[in-house]
Order: structure tokens, then sequence, then C-alpha cells
């Protein structure tokens, strides 16, 4: 968004710094409470957890396969083989490949709790990012320059660094886990606190695990997908990760409550405020945004577990 030549950064970092320090010494608790309840871009239901723009929705779910559930290619390669085997007309072997794609479907999308999960979405679509996400955000856009926004998801960002490393070891990644401890080293020291990202194009790459992955990477299924207010959207199993990953959280046991809200609220505003267009986008062209959303997030997860 093109920024007038008469703003001061020097003014536009007083409005920043003033907003840090207010959610440090303790936000009001009415803003703190409206601030949590909107937390996260993705509790609108728009994106996942943690994404890059474009990476929790998908206007076509069909541009991206289906995730196929461990050992149903196998089935359906040796299933194939016995019909051809048989002599079986292709009509036939046609009609047990559309059988095996709607099986698969099911699979990767178990929603068993759709009534509920759908009136949640729109509740926090249609009440928390229209009144109250979007507006903020949008203010956000407009006092804070680019470049300042981008410094601020740098620093959030590095703070997940305690999450990204266990979850490496735990899953055995002892080499993603250390490029991830010299990340953080960088970006602390040269980056001035992780507000510039050296690490981006002259370091180490970049390995984000959490502990719902974990759970993939030993077997665990994700369960029903599940959406819940002032939640992202999750599985069974990705919800009982996101309360171990704040666990993980470093900060949050040294600063007060309403600190921690304070800077929960400013990262979500600020991921928000980086995306307007984007989610704009979605909105108009995607019919059924329910289905997108889950359809996208189901399939980042599997992907992510199968890395």
């Amino acid at each position: 968004m093109p920024r007038r030549s008469s703003e001061s950064p020097w003014g536009m970092m007083v409005v920043v710094v003033a907003v840090v320090i207010a959610g440090l010494g303790g936000v009001s608790s009415s803003v703190a409470e409206v601030l949590d309840s909107s937390i996260s871009v993705r509790q609108a239901g728009i994106v996942a957890e943690g994404d890059a723009p474009g990476a929790g929705v998908s206007p076509a779910p069909t541009e991206s396969p289906q995730p196929v559930p461990i050992g149903v290619a196998k089935e359906e390669e040796i299933s194939l083989e016995a019909v051809q085997s048989t002599g079986e007309a292709p009509a036939e072997r046609m009609q047990f490949s559309t059988q095996t794609d709607k099986e698969e479907e099911e699979m990767a999308e178990y929603d068993p709790w759709e009534p509920y999960n759908e009136t949640m979405f729109s509740f926090n679509h249609d009440v928390f990012d229209r009144f109250v996400l979007k507006p903020v955000a949008t203010a956000w856009d407009t006092v804070v320059p680019d470049w300042m926004q981008t410094s601020l998801a740098n620093a959030f960002d590095n703070l997940g660094m305690p999450r990204r490393v266990v979850n490496n070891l735990l899953q055995a990644k002892f080499k993603r886990a250390g490029l991830e401890l010299v990340r953080f080293f960088i970006n602390t020291t040269f980056g001035i606190a992780g507000f510039f990202d050296i690490a981006k194009d002259s370091g180490p790459e970049k390995y984000d695990e959490d502990t719902g992955q974990t759970l993939g990477f030993y077997g665990v299924g994700p369960g029903p997908y599940l959406i819940l207010p002032i939640l992202p959207p999750l599985s069974v199993r990705d919800g009982i990760g996101y309360a171990a990953d704040a666990a993980l959280d470093p900060l949050s046991y040294f600063i007060p409550f309403a600190a921690s809200m304070g800077r929960w609220a400013g990262e979500t505003v600020n991921d928000r405020s980086g995306n307007l267009e984007f989610f704009n986008s979605v909105e108009e062209n995607t019919v059924d945004l329910y289905s997108a959303v889950r359809n996208a997030y189901l399939q980042r997860r599997q992907r992510a577990i199968e890395q």
C-alpha cells in the first residue's frame, strides 16, 4: 500500500513503541478480552496456523490432490492388478477408481461434527473477523509502514524457536534442530532481536515443526476436524498439539498474562494487516469458504507431516 511522503518514520516508531509498551504493561481487561477473542487470522477460518500468505486457503481445492492415507495407494495398486489379470472391462475399472477416490476423500476430510463446525466457522468469520480483527488490522496497516510490519513479523517468528527446536528433536531431526539454533543466534544478534531476518538470505533454512506434526510423525491420526471459538481450524490431534506448543513459549513463564495477550494480539493484528488484499480476494472468489478452508488445512497438515 503506498505511503504518504509526509509520514515521519520516527512518528510511526513512536506509535508502535507505544502499542508494545501498552501490551507489556498490561492492556485494559476489556481491550485484551476483545483482541484475545480474535487472536489469529486463522480464527476467522481463513488461514491455518503459522502459514505464509496463500498457504491456508485454496480458492480451487481441486488443484492439489487429496492426501492419500497410508496403505490406500498400495491396496489400490494391488486391486487394479487383480482387475487387469481377470480381464474386466475398462468401465468396471473406472467405477472402481471412482469409488476409491471417494473413500480417500472421506478419509482425508473426516468431519463428523460438520453442523457444529460450520456454525463456529461462521461465528469466527462473520463476527470476529468482520467486526473486530479486520477493522483493527486495516487501521494498523494505515498507520504502520510495511517495513515495520515485516520487522514485527520477523520478531514474532523468531520467538517460535523453542517450539521448532523441541519438535525437530522429538522427530530425531537433529541437524534441523541445530540449524534452527543457528538461525536464532544469527537473527537475535545480527538481526537485532529478530526484527531483521538476516538468516533468510545468508543463513540456514527454517524448519517449522510443531507438536501436532510430531504426533502425526509417530502415527497418531488427525481425528475429526474441529472448529472452536477464538481458535484456528484444528483437528483433534492438532488441538492437543496446539496446547503443548503454547507451553513451549518461554515468555509465557516470565511475563504477566495480560502482557502475553497483548503480544498475542499484536502478532494477530500485524499478520492480518499483511494479508488484507489476499483475504478479500479469497472471499470474493470462493463459493464454499468452509469446505475450501477445511480442504486446504487438512492437506497442508498432511504434507507437513510427510516432509
